[in-house]
């Protein structure tokens, strides 16, 4: 084990857990080179097991032969930085969940035909920005039978920090990608696609059509503005979940967790 006992803020190695920014860890220009921080033993392990690189862990001491342990014998001979949990709050400007973080190497994302080949399930994720709601639609497509995720590229990322500790380590399990003009693309690959939206002609969630596709990509807008024009005119379906009390619309999150669920193969 390379473990590294810090006592200083600036120590050599320690900057890719305090300094540098989401854009500055992702690498936009080359994917391969990009890093992202996985926080919590759980969320590691879950992505050490879908077979992402570690290359450094800052961890709290009492986590070295405690709950990280496991992980540091998994992790090969990567620097474990480690010191006072206070030392630790101040370096990376929160309290660590769990005392853990992990920096990880990204992959080169797979194309969308890798993502779609064997898939008959898909949510396609338009213009959502919130690394909470990102995280949880992971979540609920991971546990729900969902085969993919397309994400449209004025998304958020969902290598985040917060959006990989939301989906408890869902996004390793998931096929995912970035889409660009997902109704043409997805068409093309034989899906039929249901834009979540409120419309005049939008038919309910409980469609029997719906659940009879053999391949549907489940299309979710953002937070307020919900999908672009083009894209509900363009769509198989528009969709609507029924709705009580005069409530016109659930959170992004919510709303993607009913659609999975009525929507799964049969």
């Amino acid at each position: 084990m390379n473990i590294v006992n810090i006592s200083s803020l600036t120590h050599p190695g320690v900057e890719i857990f305090s300094s540098l920014t989401e854009a500055q860890l992702r690498n936009r220009t080359d994917e391969r080179k990009g890093v992202f921080i996985a926080e919590s033993p759980k969320v590691i392990r879950v992505a050490l097991d879908a077979g992402y690189e570690p290359i450094a862990m800052l961890c709290e001491q009492k986590h070295v032969t405690g709950d990280a342990a496991d992980i540091i014998r998994c992790c090969g001979d990567i620097p474990i930085y480690t010191g006072a949990r206070e030392l630790l709050a101040q370096l990376t400007g929160y309290v660590l969940t769990r005392g853990v973080l992990c920096a990880m190497r990204r992959r080169q994302q797979p194309e969308v035909g890798d993502v779609c080949r064997n898939a008959k399930r898909i949510v396609v994720i338009d213009g959502v920005v919130d690394t909470t709601n990102i995280g949880a639609i992971f979540r609920s497509a991971a546990a729900l039978g969902i085969d993919g995720v397309l994400l449209t590229r004025n998304s958020c990322d969902p290598l985040n920090r917060r959006a990989i500790r939301v989906s408890m380590g869902s996004v390793f399990l998931v096929p995912w990608t970035w889409i660009d003009s997902p109704i043409n693309k997805l068409k093309e690959l034989g899906f039929k696609t249901a834009a979540m939206a409120l419309t005049d002609k939008s038919v309910t969630l409980d469609n029997p059509y719906l659940a009879a596709e053999p391949r549907l990509a489940i299309i979710m807008g953002t937070e307020g503005d919900g999908l672009p024009h083009e894209t509900i005119t363009e769509a198989d379906y528009v969709v609507r979940i029924p709705m009580a009390h005069n409530v016109d619309s659930l959170n992004v999150a919510a709303a993607a967790a009913v659609a999975f669920w009525e929507l799964r193969e049969r």
